[in-house]
């Protein structure tokens, strides 16, 4: 086997981005083969955009029983991931999904099993995973060299959305077709990277506004408040209504505090450990000295192909995933933690109840009203 046929399963934003830049030779030893979609109107767009010889159905089931895909990759609507995955894995084919793995962990942890009883590749698009910055600071932290993690704040509000956005997919924006809004179409990237480089919070209370700056039924604001095991606490705030919005990531440690933002990771390291300098100083104002500097990095962010050729490398040559995809339900925990929380109207331990979760989810499919998307299809390249 010298290359990987690649089915895609949803051909909307994300999926055609993805396919277009597969046909484009943008991923080595990897072909576009097949796709399929529901929609007539995404099949005509692959009639006329794709190759002829790349393959077109309206079922995805259909399309992995075909025979012409060694791998696919799943950009459907949310609910469907951990479904399609399971077939695809269950039927002799590697798979890669689109974040966020599911909707509710009962259902990944579900689709986890299977994928551990596999003998295929499962993988996940956390591209995020791939910036130069995240990959510099996860080094540091795992080095030691930074001591222990004191406090974690993360400003994410540039994901501003307008309500043309919410309006294009009949699906987006309610809890029976998406399952979430900013927590699970946005932030899967920083809630993964969250847990990536602090671990998972064993506490959380979060604030989860519905419908506060769009028409929408789900979330589009949040405040989450995060305690971890070693006594380290956190904020985390985002939103899909600020203009300008902003993304900041600061960190605080025993040595020091770093700062990623504006593509830039900036340490304030101390000549010694806080704790230490804390109960030996003798001066009751006085501080540990510090360096402030910006941390040189490789510059590298290859992002969504990246993460398609390291799964190409995987399957062809035993490579190194950028993010395995029992991995997303990590990120997914936080995240269900937050809803659970905020509807629940107090805090909430990591691990919960996920029966509860799914009851309280439940609640909200059943009053999720149906409507018509505009059929738009923008241009994601460069917003996640």
């Amino acid at each position: 086997m010298d290359e990987v046929r690649l089915g895609i399963i949803g051909i909307g934003g994300m999926g055609s981005g993805h396919a277009v830049n597969i046909v484009k030779g943008e991923v080595p030893h990897m072909r576009l083969t097949a796709v399929a979609d529901i929609s007539e109107a995404r099949l005509s767009w692959a009639k006329n955009t794709l190759p002829e010889d790349v393959k077109r159905f309206s079922d995805g089931r259909e399309m992995i029983d075909s025979g012409e895909c060694d791998a696919v990759l799943i950009a459907t609507p949310h609910y469907f991931h951990p479904e399609f995955v399971i077939y695809a894995l269950t039927h002799g084919l590697h798979a890669i999904s689109e974040k966020p793995a599911g909707v509710y962990t009962k259902q990944v942890r579900e689709m986890n099993e299977v994928a551990e009883k596999s003998d295929k590749v499962f993988a996940i698009m956390f591209n995020q995973r791939t910036n130069c910055v995240y990959r510099k600071l996860h080094e540091m932290i795992e080095s030691g060299e930074l001591g222990a993690l004191k406090r974690v704040n993360w400003i994410i509000t540039d994901w501003y959305r307008t309500q043309s956005y919410y309006d294009a997919a009949g699906w987006k924006a309610t809890w029976d077709g998406e399952g979430g809004g900013v927590l699970l179409n946005q932030c899967p990237h920083q809630l993964d990277l969250l847990q990536w480089l602090c671990g998972l919070p064993v506490k959380v209370r979060a604030f989860c506004h519905e419908a506060k700056w769009h028409d929408i039924e789900v979330e589009d604001d949040v405040t989450a408040y995060m305690e971890f095991a070693n006594g380290a606490t956190g904020v985390f705030v985002t939103t899909t209504g600020d203009a300008p919005g902003t993304n900041r990531l600061e960190l605080t440690f025993e040595m020091g505090k770093i700062v990623c933002e504006n593509n830039k990771l900036i340490f304030d390291r101390l000549s010694e450990n806080e704790r230490t300098f804390c109960k030996t100083a003798e001066n009751g104002f006085a501080q540990p000295e510090r360096e402030h500097i910006e941390v040189e990095t490789d510059g590298k962010n290859e992002q969504h192909m990246g993460v398609l050729r390291a799964f190409t490398d995987r399957i062809l040559a035993g490579g190194k995933l950028i993010a395995e995809g029992k991995e997303g339900i990590n990120g997914l925990l936080l995240s269900n933690a937050m809803f659970l929380s905020s509807w629940l109207g107090k805090e909430v331990s990591i691990p919960f109840d996920e029966d509860l979760f799914l009851e309280e989810l439940n609640k909200r499919r059943k009053l999720s009203k149906k409507k018509e998307g505009s059929g738009k299809v923008f241009d994601t390249e460069g917003t996640y």
